[in-house]
Parts: C-alpha cells; structure tokens; sequence
C-alpha cells in the first residue's frame, strides 16, 4: 500500500555528505509519497531533529565531523528528544553493525542498497513508530480520563461528608444512638474514599508531570512529630506504642533536621508510611528515627529517617515491587497500592531515596533518606 493511501503523510530525514546519495533517497522515498528533508552533516542534523522532529531518521555512518553513530548516541542521550526511528546506511567493511546498533540505532542498510529493500525497511521502522505513538497517545488518553474522573469524584464525596456531619450534629433532628454510630462508620468510610481520590489524584499529577513542589525550609522533626501527634490515637486504640527518637540529631545545632523541600508533600509520605506501620501491627509499637549525616561525595548533606514496627512484615517477593503504582500487598488489610507508589514519587522529586526491609512475623523497616539542600 502506498503512503498516499494514508491520511498522515511521513516525514523522513536523510543525512548524508555526498549529494547525489540525498538525492537518490530523496526520489525513492518521494515517489511512494513520503515528505523528505536532507541535511549533509551531522550538527545540522542533530539542530532539525530538536527543531523539526521527523518521523523516521536515514542516516549515513561515515561522515566528516561527527559520524552517524556520533549522532545516534546524541539523539538517544537526549530526554527532550522522543523516539525516532534511525535507519543507518553505510558502505561495505566501512563499519560495525554491533557499535551502530549500541549506539541506538534501529537498523541497517549496506551501500548499494536495493530500493525494494530500503523502503521495506522504511515502511517496517514507520510502523512501528506508529504503534508506540498510538499507545503513548492511548495512555495519555487514559491517564486524562483517571484524572478527569478522580476531579468530578471529588464533589460528591465532599458534598457527602458535610451532609453527613449535619446528621452527626443532629442539625435536622434527633438521632438515637445507634442512627449516631451508623453515621460514624459511614463517615469513615466516605473520608477512606476520599483519601484514595486525593491519592489517585497526586499520583497521575506526578505521572503526568503538572505536579509542582512548593520549596520552602521545612524542620523535619517537627512536621513528623505533627504526624505522630495526629496518629497517635489510632495507634492507642490497639494499645500501639509509637515513638520518636531524635537522638541521631546534634543537640543544639540551629539548622539540625532542617531541609529543603515542600512540607506538605514530606508530610504526605510519613503520615503514609506511619499509618501503614499502625495498620499493620497488632502488638509492640512503631519507632521512627531520624538522623544526620554530614557530606556524602557527592557534597550533600542527608537526613535518614526509618519507621520501624512489629508488625507482621513483607513476603520477600512482595517487598521487590511495593512501590511500584497499584501494587497491593498479601495482606488483606492491604489498600489500593497507590499509597506507596505516591510517597516513592515525592522523595524522589526532592532528591532523596526510600527503601523496605523486612522478615515475615518480625516486623518491617521503611527507610528514607533526604537532602538537607535539595
């Protein structure tokens, strides 16, 4: 089938020094209906790529200045740049198939190539540029549906929670005392949906790339004491102990636990990672440490915080995807499995590391390491 047959006509670059080879491909791809720039070297062709992206790349590997897999390597190594296809033609024992296809490159062609060969090879590397389009315009479909949704959720849900709180207040009119406990639970329930909204939400915020962090110095020990203090009823209601030690951290130094960072977002991840622990320990308690570590080699200062429980742990082949997005635990307390994945998503954002460590029946180790300076 000829690409005139299709809506969307191809666009191919060709670089190549010797200009009666531009215009040999140029008449070939032209006369099956593909739209064809030609560049002779290889910076020019690196600045249309950013400028202009093609839809597939034919690129010679044997050229003054900056060779074709010189190029390749530049094209691949740069985040800004989407996946092109790059079809790499050459001379006979003028090069190395193995350093091109390291290099990044998709395919190879020998000099003198046969035309039927070269546009099979074409049509073979568009399709499948085609594809990954298509499934990367799918998953941003997707991705736009998750999160109109989670939004349009959200008001109900608020809506909900006031009314239900008015009934709680015996705002309407009298309620017996069991109507009162049927509202509580009712209320829990809507506020757990709401926290897997707001969660759901933040993930694909982050996904997507629109998620900005508001930095601002951020005194650590005092967000995560905000959270214990807030958790802490919960973890009494099981006759939990939950501590924290600042010991790790020098006594009256000014900036000591002091970083960098969005304080609502750190905070997000710890009140995730405590209430995790209290959820899943029954007996004992939960111990969250904080520390410091002067300069690592790369001239950082970090702060390591683990939380600690008794709880019942993580099978050892759980804890290789824990954090990765809707993965859930054995356990059937587990939750949606977007709790970890989000906290994982923000301490990357601020530079920092997170960790799990743990043995079945004695309990589980989070731990999160931080910058001081971003």
């Amino acid at each position: 089938m000829s690409v005139l047959e299709n809506s969307k006509i191809d666009r191919i670059l060709a670089v190549d020094d010797t200009r009666d080879n531009l215009i040999l491909v140029q008449t070939i791809l032209e006369s099956e209906g593909y739209e064809v720039d030609l560049v002779s070297d290889g910076r020019t062709a690196l600045e249309h790529v950013e400028q202009s992206p093609p839809d597939l790349i034919l690129l010679d590997v044997m050229m003054p200045g900056m060779d074709g897999y010189e190029v390749t390597r530049r094209i691949r190594n740069n985040p800004a740049i989407s996946y092109i296809p790059i079809l790499l033609i050459t001379a006979f024992h003028e090069s190395s198939v193995v350093e091109g296809l390291d290099a990044g490159a998709d395919d190879f062609i020998r000099k003198p190539f046969d035309t039927d060969e070269l546009l099979a090879r074409v049509r073979s590397l568009l399709r499948l540029k085609h594809s990954l389009d298509e499934q990367k315009k799918m998953a941003r479909q997707r991705e736009d549906f998750v999160s109109r949704l989670t939004h349009d959720l959200r008001t109900p849900l608020v809506a909900a929670d006031r009314m239900l709180d008015l009934f709680q207040q015996e705002t309407f009119c009298k309620i017996s005392p069991e109507m009162k406990q049927a509202i509580a639970v009712m209320i829990r329930s809507n506020q757990n949906l709401m926290q897997m909204v707001n969660t759901l939400l933040e993930v694909y915020r982050f996904e997507a790339g629109k998620k900005t962090l508001n930095w601002e110095t951020c005194n650590l020990p005092e967000i995560i004491q905000e959270v214990v203090s807030e958790l802490t009823p919960l973890a009494s209601e099981k006759n939990l102990i939950l501590k924290m030690d600042t010991s790790g951290l020098e006594p009256g130094k000014a900036d000591a636990g002091v970083m960098m960072g969005d304080a609502l977002e750190i905070r997000r991840v710890f009140n995730n990672l405590i209430g995790n622990a209290i959820k899943f320990t029954d007996t004992g308690g939960i111990t969250i440490t904080i520390s410091e570590q002067s300069a690592n080699p790369q001239g950082k200062d970090w702060l390591t915080i683990t939380v600690e429980d008794t709880g019942y742990g993580i099978a050892p082949e759980d804890q290789a995807t824990i954090f990765e997005r809707f993965r859930q635990g054995r356990n059937k307390r587990s939750g949606s499995g977007l709790g970890l994945h989000l906290s994982s998503r923000i301490v990357e954002a601020h530079g920092g590391a997170i960790a799990v460590a743990s043995q079945l029946g004695q309990g589980t180790v989070f731990t999160v390491q931080l910058p001081k300076h971003g």
